[in-house]
């Protein structure tokens, strides 16, 4: 079973933060983290982010 990884640096919505305790964050979740946003998705609801939003 393959899993597509979310590579969130790529989305719209991931952004660096000025926390050095949570450097990365998710404007559409709200949420600011050690780990990219897709991880903490994933432990939450058990799925890939299905709101990834390519920035071009």
């Amino acid at each position: 079973m393959s899993m597509k990884r979310v590579q969130c640096n790529k989305c719209k919505y991931y952004y660096i933060t000025w926390d050095r305790n949570f450097p990365y964050g998710c404007k559409l979740f709200n949420v600011k983290s050690k780990q990219m946003p897709s991880i903490i998705v994933y432990q939450s609801i058990g799925k890939e982010c299905e709101n990834y939003s390519c920035n071009q």
